[in-house]
């Protein structure tokens, strides 16, 4: 059997749906720019049955195996002979994949953790260990290669990831890892020139969806720890906002356009969005599962799925229109604050950078993006009777979650001092946790949710809090965070995905859709720097 590599046909992928309660619709999209050559085709488009065959039969305990499969020969070759030998009734499907697959490299350092190593000796010494030197990945393979050195977060993760690297960088930076953190912002800026966009992360099928714009953040680090001038990443950033407001200018109040939202009055918001409405690659048999608990239609179902996974809370109960139940997930119907504070920080960003470089209609443009999307963040996303940011739910026009993304506003700015003032109160009062910021205050066995800590909204938390003068509260979550990490650390020698911060014992965490992950990236660079700002709050042995 042939299979034509041209013949991928991304606007299958676009669906309506269907109007909401206000009568909310998306326009039929038109083929979009940015995506993918149709020749970089996902293992699910490549292999077709032999994919679900495999994905289906669980002959892997992880879904991401098979998705990071390389073949050894021509993928046509391969689905041709599948279609032969499945007919025989001595066909062993494992077999047949071993023998046409390479397995994904285990990638054995042969590292042993030191017991006698401060938590802070032992991050330093991951770096090398967590390093991946560019190199020409094997023909047909999902891993997309880059062109200089980059981070992994560890575990199941042999890839780089977009937010992830944000957060390992803020420890290369402490710790003094000044070219690694040149090569990730080089390998970024160059994935926005040959994508249009950054992927979730440097794998084929994180293709069709990004993650949390955090790149101008990155780009401050070059400011911050004297690297080098930002200026040069100007071209990237502007690329970087064109694809995330793509289609914004066509939209009519209560329309939708991949990330971009119309309000009701008006206005422009973001969402999260995944260009395809297909069970993801790295978590097909999940997906299918999941879908099937659902009354609406799988694809609907899918594509909350996928955007969620681009949210990087993947996943939550931000996302759950029923809480502790998966298939009910409505990301797409989200407006969510840290998508729309990033975003802010993107648009002022590229402002200061314009106006230094002398251009200052483009920096007085931004300027007024950033301005405009304060004051409707301030409308529909301020809960100012509660007195702290939650997520807005644009179809049936309500506010959603509160959670701990609330921070990110502080983190870049955003936030009024009243403002501020008021979401420290609601931190203290219902996400502070003896290990830290909980994610959420509702409990579902979903890993973004409580009981669970994750040291990017730590991070967020504590760096948004000392931007308005909450000093204590932010010293006091630092502590606590590296109280529980450290105690884990001196328990287990190893550095973990995240943690339960609910309680005081070194409990591991869990929940998701796979096990805790060790290595890890964000905790390492997160953790890193706090030992830096707050080395009295070090843990003792």
């Amino acid at each position: 059997m042939q299979v034509d590599n041209n013949q991928t046909e991304y606007d299958a992928f676009y669906h309506d749906y269907e109007a909401g309660p206000d009568a909310a619709v998306e326009p039929q999209p038109e083929p979009i720019r940015g995506l993918p050559a149709p020749d970089i085709l996902t293992p699910s488009d490549r292999y077709q049955e032999l994919f679900e065959a495999v994905q289906s039969s669980r002959i892997f305990t992880d879904s991401k195996t098979f998705a990071d499969c390389a073949p050894k020969i021509e993928p046509e070759r391969i689905l041709y002979r599948y279609f032969i030998q499945r007919e025989r009734e001595d066909f062993d499907l494992l077999a047949f994949v071993l023998e046409h697959f390479d397995l994904p490299k285990v990638n054995d350092s042969r590292y042993v953790s030191d017991p006698e190593k401060s938590m802070g000796e032992h991050i330093d010494s991951l770096w090398p260990v967590l390093t991946r030197k560019p190199e020409k990945s094997a023909e047909f393979s999902s891993l997309l290669p880059l062109p200089e050195p980059y981070i992994v977060p560890g575990g199941r993760f042999g890839e780089t990831y977009y937010w992830d690297s944000y957060f390992s960088m803020l420890g290369f930076a402490a710790g003094g890892q000044n070219d690694l953190l040149r090569h990730m912002a080089d390998n970024f800026a160059w994935m926005i020139d040959t994508y249009g966009h950054i992927p979730n992360g440097n794998r084929t099928y994180y293709l069709s969806r990004s993650q949390p714009p955090v790149f101008a953040l990155m780009v401050e680090l070059f400011e911050k720890d004297g690297v080098s001038q930002a200026h040069r990443y100007l071209k990237q950033l502007k690329k970087e906002y064109a694809f995330w407001m793509d289609g914004a200018e066509s939209l009519l109040p209560g329309e939708a356009y991949r990330h971009a939202v119309m309000l009701s009055d008006g206005s422009v918001l973001n969402r999260y969005w995944d260009d395809r409405d297909t069970p993801r690659d790295e978590s097909w048999l999940e997906d299918v599962e999941t879908a099937k608990n659902s009354a609406r239609p799988s694809s609907e179902v899918y594509r909350d799925l996928r955007a969620g996974a681009a949210s990087g809370w993947d996943f939550s109960s931000r996302w759950l229109s029923e809480a502790g139940r998966l298939e009910s997930i409505q990301t797409t119907s989200i407006v969510p604050i840290d998508l729309n504070a990033f975003l802010y920080k993107l648009e002022t960003t590229i402002a200061r950078l314009s106006a230094s470089k002398n251009d200052p209609e483009t920096a007085e443009l931004f300027q007024q993006k950033a301005m405009r999307r304060r004051e409707t963040v301030n409308k529909y996303l301020w809960d100012a009777q509660a007195g702290f940011y939650r997520d807005y739910n644009w179809r049936e026009r309500e506010k959603g979650a509160f959670s701990a993304a609330s921070v990110t506003p502080l983190y870049v700015g955003m936030a009024s001092l009243e403002q501020a003032t008021s979401s420290a109160n609601a931190i203290r009062t219902h996400l502070l946790a003896p290990g830290g910021v909980l994610s959420t205050v509702e409990e579902t066995g979903e890993q973004w949710d409580k009981p669970n800590g994750w040291a990017p909204v730590q991070w967020m938390a504590i760096k948004g809090l000392n931007n308005y003068g909450e000093e204590l509260l932010a010293k006091e979550i630092a502590t606590r965070w590296l109280q529980v990490t450290g105690a884990t650390y001196h328990r287990h020698h190893k550095m973990v995905e995240k943690y339960n911060v609910a309680g005081r014992a070194p409990v591991l965490a869990g929940g998701g859709e796979y096990p805790l992950q060790d290595g890890f990236g964000w905790t390492n660079g997160v953790t890193r720097r706090l030992l830096t700002m707050y080395p009295d709050a070090a843990p003792q042995r």
